[in-house]
């Protein structure tokens, strides 16, 4: 596709992950001309496996996702969440969050990350406003007195466009952030994450669990066929061992992690693990250009907010834009800004403030920690922000995510 350079022209989305994809449907909702910029080809033919990366949906997320049309193509092989299950291994506290306390059907949902890519694709096919160049790579940006000239290269050649703003979704090691000078926070968590599928003796009854221990956090969600997600963090300078390990020898570890509230685990499908670091950009927008998800922030994978977090900077940007005569108007970036710092910083301090006093291996702590998460069960004020946080209600969401809010 050839896309001539104009004096205005559409809002460039640089990325074509969950994210990125997701901005280009709620902008193409919206009535919003774009243009989106993907480094692979789509492809829509992978079929379920035992073996995939697995999603934790908040409430707001999965709000937002039917409001623009995407979750139609998901929720039948979506899992819902109706209880949390938080504690810390040998303390006695804990926190239970309950779908019927917060007075909805589900405080979320699981679902294969496959899933929710195949669901985009399918409505990404749907828009009439959007247009895709992929495969397709940016090479570089210049500015202009009005927006942005993007130079990118393609299978027919490098092809100038231009933009009133430039959007970055291209993740955590953003290219778009560095080529706008915007620095970024980079904290390394000494962990690495480990993935994949289990089926527990006991059925799951639709429970989520988020246990702490001294070598980090271990979780474990519900999905389809009474299988479950099991997400093992381990210190980095064990990760080469774990990841040597047999099946037998890893569930061992991942059932002393764990405990045996759903009973034996059994059938450990294929490990994928991943470093984990926190990236934070130091600023969330430069003269006509705004950074979302990942490429704006990179946060612990604890609680599972990383992806929620950024479609909720995803709807915020297209409502935004969608009452604006000019998208990269400043006034619009700073009020963008502005709408998303208390739940950025909120969630991002949330992330990090568990790793390092969940998981802190100090016994003095013990006592500490266990009246804290019984507190939060116990005390009703307390329990109801934890739930709507949870569901990821915090600061002044996009309207989108509220249409079934409780």
């Amino acid at each position: 596709m050839n896309v001539p350079p104009s004096s205005r022209g559409p809002v460039l989305i640089v990325g074509g992950g969950l994210v990125g994809a997701s901005l280009a449907i709620a902008l193409d909702t919206a009535g919003v001309e774009a243009l989106l910029v993907e480094t692979a080809a789509p492809r829509a033919d992978a079929q379920p496996s035992y073996d995939e990366r697995n999603l934790a949906l908040a409430r707001a997320t999965v709000n937002g996702l039917e409001a623009i049309g995407v979750w139609k193509h998901a929720c039948e092989r979506a899992t819902a969440i109706e209880h949390i299950h938080v504690s810390r291994a040998g303390e006695f506290g804990s926190v239970r969050l309950d779908a019927q306390e917060a007075r909805v059907d589900a405080l979320g949902w699981t679902l294969p990350a496959r899933e929710l890519g195949a669901a985009l694709l399918r409505r990404l096919d749907e828009c009439t406003l959007l247009r895709r160049l992929a495969p397709a790579t940016l090479e570089a940006v210049e500015p202009l007195p009005q927006g942005w000239r993007a130079r990118v290269r393609t299978a027919e050649g490098v092809q100038a466009i231009d933009t009133p703003l430039l959007v970055g979704a291209d993740g955590t090691e953003s290219f778009v952030r560095a080529q706008l000078g915007i620095a970024a926070d980079v904290h390394d968590y000494g962990q690495t994450l480990f993935v994949c599928t289990v089926t527990p003796e006991r059925a799951h009854g639709h429970r989520a669990f988020e246990r702490f221990g001294d070598e980090g956090p271990v979780a474990l969600l519900p999905l389809a066929e009474r299988r479950c997600g099991l997400v093992l963090t381990m210190p980095t300078g064990q990760a080469h061992a774990v990841a040597a390990m047999d099946d037998g020898d890893y569930l061992a570890l991942a059932q002393r992690r764990f405990g045996w509230r759903l009973g034996r685990l059994t059938r450990p499908g294929r490990r994928f693990p991943y470093a984990i670091r926190r990236v934070a950009a130091a600023r969330l927008t430069a003269p006509r250009a705004v950074l979302v998800g990942n490429a704006a922030q990179t946060i612990h994978p604890i609680g599972a907010q990383g992806f929620n977090l950024g479609l909720r900077d995803a709807l915020t940007l297209a409502e935004l834009v969608a009452r604006a005569a000019d998208p990269g108007d400043g006034r619009l970036l700073d009020a963008y800004a502005a709408r998303r710092e208390p739940d950025r910083e909120g969630t991002m301090a949330m992330s990090h403030g568990l790793v390092r006093l969940a998981c802190l291996a100090q016994p003095a702590l013990a006592p500490l920690r266990s009246l804290a998460l019984l507190a939060c069960d116990r005390l009703s004020p307390l329990k109801d922000v934890l739930l709507r946080r949870g569901m990821g209600f915090r600061g002044t969401p996009p309207q989108a995510v509220l249409e079934r809010a409780p």
